[in-house]
């Protein structure tokens, strides 16, 4: 089935550049998004202890 003879261009190559540029209201680093989560499973953790 994947054997049909059909050549396509390469196109990009698997390489698509969007804006770098981009920018938006909320510019996180992957750090703060971390420390996030580790903050939220915390309170989860804490909350049966608490009550």
């Amino acid at each position: 089935m994947a054997d049909t003879g059909l050549n396509l261009p390469g196109g990009f190559g698997g390489l698509v550049r969007y804006n770098e540029e981009y920018s938006s209201m909320f510019n996180l680093k992957p750090a703060h998004v971390v420390l996030f989560i580790i903050f939220i499973v915390g309170i989860r953790i804490a909350l049966p202890i608490i009550f």
